[in-house]
C-alpha cells in the first residue's frame, strides 16, 4: 500500500474506532443513570459504503433496501452513508477502496475485480454448468464456495477484505441489438460490451469485446465505440436508455446466467465491530437479498412490459444456435482455466455441487412452462 493509502486508511481507522467507542459510551451512559451529552447518545456508527452503479440505477434501489434493513435491525445504531458510482472512485475500483480503507463497505460484483484474477469471475460470472444464480449461492454459502472465495480474496490476492453474497439474479440476457441475430455468423465482427469471462466468451463467438461499467454503455453505442451490448435486466436497460439506441433485446443466455451481489468490507472495520453490528450487517446481506428478489420480480417483469408496449422493443429469445456456441466456447475456456491449481479446484467444487444440486432442482421442478401455456395460451410464441 503507498504512503498517502496507508495515511487516509489510518485516518478512517481512527474515525470508524472514534465512532464506535462513542456509540458504546453513548448506551452505557444512557443506560447507567448518569445524564449523557445528548449528541454522544445519539452518535451511529456510520459506514461509507460506495455501489458500482449510477445513482438513477435500480441496482442502488436494491442498495438502499440493504441500508433500511441494517438500521431498522440495529435500532439506529448503525447509519450507512449509501454513495452511487464516482462519488469516491470509479465503478471498477471498489474492491482497492475497500482493501486500502477508502471507503468501509461496497456493493458490487465480483467481476468488477476480474483484473486482479480471472477466478473472480467463478463467483458470479463463470461457466455454467447447469445451475441457476439460485442454486450457486447455495453453492457459496453450503458447498464450500465462501472458503474459495476467502482463499483466493485473502490468501492469494492478500486482500483486506471480507465478501458476503445476496441476490440470485435472474440469468442475464444476451442483450441489445440493432437488428436481429439468429445464428452465430450474424454476430461475428461485433463490438459487443460485456466483463469478465463472459468477455472471453463472445470473443470465441468472433465478437471484439469492450468493457464498460453500466453508466457508460448507451453513450457508447450513441458514439460508435460498441454496435451492440448487455448489461443485466429489463429494468436497469430501460433507465439506461436502452431501447434509444437499440430496438432488438434478446433475453436467455449462458454467458452471465448465476450471479449474485457483492457486500465488501474493509476486514479491519469489521473486526472492530461488535459482534451483534458484525452479525447485522453480515445477515442483512440475506434480508436484502429476500426483498431485493421480490422487488427484482415485480420491476423487472412489468419494465420488459414496458418496453415492448411503451418503446417499441422486440423482445426474443435467444436462438438454441447460439446458445449452443455458448456451451462450446465455454467447454473450451474451462479447459484452459484448468490449467490453473486454483481456477481447477474451484470448478471442480462447483461441478460436484451443481451434479447433485440440479439433478434434484430438475427432477422436482414441476413442467412451470406447461401450467403457463395453459392458463396463457399463445404468450411464449414470440
Amino acid at each position: 500500500m503507498s504512503e498517502t493509502r496507508k495515511t487516509v486508511a489510518a485516518a478512517s481507522s481512527a474515525r470508524r474506532s472514534f465512532l464506535r467507542h462513542a456509540a458504546m459510551a453513548g448506551g452505557v451512559a444512557a443506560t447507567g443513570g448518569i445524564a449523557a451529552p445528548a449528541v454522544l447518545a445519539q452518535s451511529p456508527l456510520v459506514v461509507k459504503m460506495q455501489t458500482s452503479w449510477p445513482a438513477s440505477d435500480i441496482w442502488m434501489d436494491f442498495a438502499r433496501e440493504y441500508v433500511t434493513r441494517v438500521q431498522d435491525m440495529s435500532g439506529g445504531r448503525v447509519t450507512i452513508d449509501l454513495l452511487p458510482a464516482g462519488a469516491v472512485v470509479g465503478a471498477f475500483q471498489v474492491m482497492d477502496a475497500v482493501n486500502d480503507g477508502v471507503i468501509d463497505a461496497a456493493h458490487t460484483v465480483p467481476v468488477y475485480w476480474y483484473g486482479k484474477s480471472k477466478s473472480a469471475s467463478f463467483f458470479g460470472t463463470g461457466p455454467v454448468f447447469g445451475g441457476s444464480a439460485t442454486t450457486m449461492l447455495g453453492w457459496f454459502y453450503q458447498g464450500g464456495g465462501a472458503e474459495l472465495y476467502r482463499e483466493l480474496t485473502q490468501d492469494i490476492l492478500q486482500l483486506n477484505v471480507y465478501g458476503f453474497m445476496g441476490f440470485p439474479m435472474p440469468a442475464q440476457p444476451f442483450g441489445w441489438f440493432k437488428n436481429e441475430v439468429n445464428t452465430v455468423a450474424d454476430v461475428q465482427g461485433f463490438k459487443y460490451r460485456t466483463v469478465g469471462l463472459a468477455a472471453d466468451l463472445m470473443q470465441s463467438l468472433g465478437m471484439s469485446v469492450a468493457q464498460l461499467p453500466g453508466g457508460e454503455i448507451v453513450p457508447a453505442m450513441e458514439r460508435g465505440v460498441i454496435d451492440a451490448f448487455e448489461f443485466n435486466n429489463p429494468s436497469s436497460d430501460l433507465r439506461f436508455g436502452s431501447p434509444d439506441v437499440a430496438k432488438n433485446y434478446y433475453l436467455s443466455s449462458y454467458h452471465q446466467a448465476s450471479e449474485s451481489f457483492e457486500f465488501l468490507f474493509n476486514r479491519d472495520f469489521f473486526d472492530d465491530l461488535d459482534p451483534d453490528i458484525q452479525a447485522i450487517l453480515k445477515h442483512g446481506v440475506e434480508a436484502a437479498s429476500t426483498s431485493n428478489t421480490a422487488l427484482a420480480m415485480d420491476n423487472y417483469s412489468s419494465d420488459l412490459q414496458r418496453l415492448q408496449d411503451e418503446f417499441g422493443v422486440k423482445v426474443h429469445r435467444t436462438s438454441a444456435e447460439i446458445l449452443a456456441a455458448q456451451l462450446e466456447a465455454w467447454d473450451i475456456l474451462i479447459a484452459e482455466l484448468e490449467q490453473d491449481e486454483y481456477a481447477k479446484r474451484v470448478m471442480d467444487s462447483q461441478r460436484a455441487w451443481v451434479e447433485r444440486v440440479t439433478y434434484y432442482e430438475l427432477m422436482n421442478s414441476p413442467d412451470y412452462a406447461l401450467a403457463y401455456n395453459h392458463y396463457f395460451p399463445g404468450k411464449l410464441a414470440i
